[in-house]
C-alpha cells in the first residue's frame, strides 16, 4: 500500500473534491490518503472535514496552526509521522489524477529512488470543466525543475528527518528534500513518459505578495530567504536539518491554552524596544506564556514629534509594523517554530499579537 499525503489549508472544497474524486476512480485501490489540515479556520475546517467523510480511504488530521504561517514542509512532515506504509507520495489538493496513477506508483516504487512527475497545467476555464481525465485540454506542462509531487520510500525520508521545517510560506522544500536524499544515496528520477496529473488553475502565490502589512501572514522576500537556505543545505555535507522532534505540530491543548491567555503586554514600536525583545527577552524567556502586542507609539503621530523631527532634535526611532512583522516572523521560523505559538495581525492592521509557550 502507498500513502498519499495531502497538505492543506483554507482552499475551496470543490477543488479538493475534484482531486479526491479522481482517486476514487483509480484502477488500483492499494492506497490510502493522509489529509493534513494545517490550521484551516473553523469554517473551512468544518467544510473539508465533512467532505472527507465521503472517502473511506482518507484519514483526516487537523493541526492547530491556524495562527501560524503556512509551511508545506511541516504539514508533510506531520503526514510522514502518521504514515504506516512502506512508500509515500507527496500530493497537492490542486491535482486531478489519471485513473492509472496509483498503478504506476506501484510499478515505479523503489527504495533507492525518488520519483517526481511531469504535470499538465489547466487554464482557469478548463479547471472548472467536468470531464474525464483524457479529455482535458492541457495549457502547458512542468519540466525537470518541478519536484513537489514525489514518490519516496518512507524510511529514506525518516533517515534525513523529513522536509526542512525552516522553510515556511512558499518555495524550496521540494528541491531540498531531493538534494538531501541524493546525498544519502537516493537517486532522483523525473518521470516524463506520460502525464499522470493535471494541475487545477489558481492565482500565483507570488503575485499575492504585498509590500505592506496584511491580515494574511506574509514575510517580505521569503522566497529569496528560502532559496538561501536551500543553497546552504546543498553546501552542507549533512543530510539532517531538523531537530529530533520534527513533524510534531501544535496540539489542541497548547492551542487552547494560548488562546485563553489574557496577560497581554503592550510593546511600542521603538527600535531599541523591539531589538531588546528579539535579542534578549524572547530568547531568555522560559517556563510560562509570553503574550506581546506590538503597537505604534502614539507620540510618533503627534505634532510635537513632527516639529522636533523637522527642527533636527533628538526623537525616538521607530520600526513600522510591517518591519516588525518581518523581523519577528523571521525570528520565529529560525528559532522558535517548534514551540507552541500564535501570531496574528489585528483586523485594522494596527497591531501584531504574538503568544508563545516556552
Amino acid at each position: 500500500m502507498i500513502t498519499i499525503i495531502f497538505p492543506y489549508r483554507n482552499r475551496e472544497s470543490v477543488r479538493v473534491k475534484r482531486s479526491l474524486d479522481s482517486l476514487k476512480e483509480q484502477t488500483n485501490s492499494d492506497f490510502e490518503v493522509v489529509f493534513v489540515d494545517y490550521g484551516s479556520n473553523s469554517v473551512s475546517a468544518s467544510n473539508i472535514k465533512a467532505l472527507m467523510a465521503n472517502y473511506k480511504f482518507v484519514k483526516y488530521i487537523y493541526n492547530y496552526s491556524e495562527f501560524q504561517p503556512w509551511s508545506r514542509a511541516k504539514a508533510i512532515n506531520i503526514g510522514l509521522k502518521n504514515a504506516t506504509t512502506e512508500y509515500i507520495f507527496t500530493a497537492d489538493v490542486d491535482m486531478i489524477f489519471s485513473p492509472n496513477f496509483v498503478c504506476k506508483l506501484h510499478e515505479l516504487k523503489n527504495p533507492l529512488k525518488g520519483y517526481y512527475f511531469k504535470v499538465g497545467f489547466l487554464n482557469e476555464k478548463e479547471s472548472e470543466s467536468d470531464k474525464k481525465f483524457q479529455d482535458f485540454e492541457i495549457d502547458f506542462s512542468s519540466g525537470v525543475g518541478a519536484q513537489g509531487l514525489s514518490l519516496f520510500h518512507l524510511n529514506s525520508l525518516k533517515e534525513v528527518r523529513g522536509y526542512d521545517e525552516f522553510l515556511h510560506f512558499w518555495g524550496a522544500e521540494d528541491i531540498d528534500i531531493h538534494n538531501r536524499l541524493g546525498k544519502n544515496g537516493i537517486e532522483s528520477v523525473f518521470y516524463s513518459e506520460e502525464i499522470l496529473m493535471l494541475h487545477q488553475w489558481h492565482i500565483s502565490y507570488r503575485k499575492e505578495e504585498k509590500k505592506v502589512l496584511t491580515k494574511d501572514l506574509q514575510l517580505t522576500d521569503i522566497i529569496k530567504i528560502n532559496n538561501q537556505k536551500l543553497l546552504a543545505n546543498t553546501k552542507n555535507k549533512g543530510v539532517q536539518v531538523n531537530s529530533i522532534n520534527w513533524g510534531a505540530g501544535i496540539c489542541k491543548n497548547d492551542f487552547e491554552i494560548l488562546k485563553k491567555d489574557r496577560q497581554e503586554k503592550i510593546m511600542l514600536n521603538k527600535k531599541e524596544v523591539v531589538s531588546h525583545f528579539l535579542f534578549c527577552e524572547l530568547p531568555n524567556f522560559e517556563g510560562d506564556i509570553l503574550n506581546i502586542s506590538f503597537m505604534e507609539d502614539p507620540f510618533q503621530n503627534s505634532l510635537k514629534y513632527k516639529l522636533k523631527k523637522i527642527l533636527g532634535k533628538k526623537v525616538p526611532k521607530y520600526y513600522t509594523l510591517k518591519e516588525i512583522n518581518d523581523l519577528l516572523l523571521l525570528h520565529i521560523i529560525s528559532f522558535y517554530h517548534t514551540f507552541p505559538y500564535l501570531y496574528e495581525v489585528g483586523d485594522e492592521l494596527n497591531s501584531i499579537r504574538f503568544k508563545i509557550k516556552k
